[in-house]
């Protein structure tokens, strides 16, 4: 199994924005950033989630919203607020947000098929 990794920017409600570099996690449902880059671009809490590990272990983290952008496009998505030392991700919300799959075959970021249905 390898690894995918594509560099993104988000940006906050004050206009800050951080670039980084963002594991792509198809197990992973949102974004996530790590404490010191959330805080530089003015992420705030809206709502508490909880979340399953691989371990079978059940964890809250709080919530926001930004603006992401990627070589493929943009769009608004979720952003989990992580912890100091937890690696950017990039889930599978906002991957279908910007209307993109991860070919596991691979490993790179394709236009998803939409239906209209």
């Amino acid at each position: 199994m390898g690894v995918t990794y594509i560099e993104g920017t988000v940006t906050g409600p004050t206009g800050k924005s951080v670039t980084t570099r963002f594991l792509v996690d198809s197990g992973a449902t949102y974004a996530l950033l790590p404490k010191p880059d959330w805080e530089q671009i003015g992420l705030k809490p809206k709502r508490t989630v909880a979340f399953v590990l691989a371990d079978g272990t059940t964890i809250e983290r709080q919530v926001s919203e930004g603006h992401i952008a990627l070589p493929q496009g943009e769009a608004h998505t979720p952003v989990i607020l992580g912890e100091t030392g937890d690696e950017p991700l990039l889930g599978v919300v906002t991957l279908e947000i910007l209307g993109l799959v991860l070919n596991p075959f691979d490993r790179t970021l394709q236009p998803m098929r939409s239906l209209l249905v």
